[in-house]
């Protein structure tokens, strides 16, 4: 059983090994309530993972640790175990998604451990574990469903409620539950009218679907947000969700994008998927704190660059603050420099023209072109298409 005791033991077991991550106010995020952020982005390794890892690898017997460890992650945990065993002088074979983004399969390497990459998501990369530990003999170092991983991950709360001893609710992303379980725990031991969140996307529901149906549901998981994209959550981790959080919620694709583009741009922070969940949650009004004093825990930064781009155009997208529009004209060469001009008039960017005679529903004589713009807002979009149309120029 999970005990205050154990969850500070951890913390001991840490010092000097994992960082105290700045609690930071995000007052430009929002203004809906009085928001903080727990960055764990900025912990060694890059998420918070390395905490439950470091801990479990450090309650293992010489005889557990003689046989090698084995582990199965989407990249997170794969670097905490990693990092763990390489210090402790024990091998580590951690099984990971083939779709992991290469930053946690390279950084996972650079630890000294052995990668198996498994085709599929983090639950076909944990049946392979499980087959690799039975076939080698390994000691297995589950991501979530074990107390230690989860002491480990509750120093989490433990430090929230140093740092902001007045908070009335904190927000934790979940994939299996580790995280939050030892985070709800603490924060609850601690103070038990503090509300805990949790936030999963909307394409791997499997925690927020079981804690509705109030027993564990294996669903779909298909989402950007690759830390967090697991089918189910672990019975222990079931167990304490359903005790110790008051309620969870899901955020979609866009949101989360929206969110990874407002942490960097208002806040600086580079989140993942996974750690841009909670404010998700927050800026899009899923979750009651209006008013509150609240903390969202951003859980990590490990983020492929080039699915960091494209994350980011498509919050851009979803906010208004970029658009496409195709523009029927006449195909001659007096058109183009009206319909630059028009839209120069409104103060967008054009960042792309592309012409496209195949696409046009008009006569021969006519063609298409698309525009790609900064805009500052959806009303803006408008203002650009109404512009065009004054002009006499068709918008699709």
């Amino acid at each position: 059983m999970l005990t205050l005791e154990k969850v500070k033991h951890a913390a001991s077991v840490l010092d000097g090994v994992a960082r105290k991550t700045p609690l930071i106010s995000a007052p430009t995020l929002t203004n809906s309530c009085d928001l903080y952020l727990k960055c764990e982005d900025l912990q060694l390794t890059g998420s918070f993972k390395l905490r439950g890892g470091y801990y479990k690898i450090s309650q293992l017997s010489e005889e557990e640790k003689s046989h090698g460890v084995i582990a199965c992650s989407a990249g997170n945990h794969a670097q905490g175990i990693a990092l763990a065993a390489q210090r402790s002088g024990t091998k580590a074979v951690i099984c990971m998604p083939a779709s992991a983004p290469v930053a946690k399969v390279e950084a996972t390497r650079s630890y000294g451990a052995e990668v198996v990459l498994v085709e599929g998501v983090y639950d076909d990369a944990a049946r392979r574990a499980t087959e690799l530990q039975k076939e080698k003999g390994y000691t297995f170092a589950h991501p979530f469903n074990d107390v230690d991983v989860m002491a480990g991950q509750g120093t989490i709360g433990l430090e929230i409620m140093e740092q902001l001893k007045d908070v009335d609710a904190v927000v934790v992303p979940i994939g299996g539950g580790g995280l939050i379980s030892g985070i709800s725990f603490a924060v609850k031991t601690i103070n038990p009218n503090c509300k805990v969140y949790g936030v999963q996307s909307e394409g791997a529901p499997g925690m927020a679907v079981s804690f509705k149906n109030k027993k564990i549901t294996e669903c779909d998981a298909k989402t950007i947000a690759d830390g967090i994209q697991v089918k189910m959550p672990g019975d222990l981790t079931f167990e304490m969700v359903s005790k110790y959080v008051d309620d969870v919620v899901t955020v979609s694709e866009n949101e989360i994008a929206s969110a990874m583009l407002a942490l960097a741009e208002k806040s600086k922070i580079v989140a993942e998927g996974a750690g841009a969940t909670p404010v998700a949650a927050v800026l899009f009004n899923k979750l009651p704190v209006q008013g509150k004093k609240v903390v969202c825990v951003v859980s990590g930064g490990n983020v492929d660059i080039n699915t960091y781009t494209k994350v980011l155009t498509r919050g851009l997208t979803y906010t208004g603050r970029m658009a496409k529009v195709t523009v029927e004209m006449a195909d001659k060469s007096s058109q183009l420099p009206e319909i630059l001009a028009a839209v120069a008039a409104t103060g967008a960017n054009i960042i792309g023209v592309t012409f496209d005679r195949a696409r046009t529903q008009g006569d021969v004589t006519s063609c298409a072109v698309e525009l790609t713009m900064e805009t500052k807002n959806f009303e803006h979009i408008e203002e650009i298409k109404t512009a065009l149309s004054s002009k006499g120029f068709q918008v699709c």
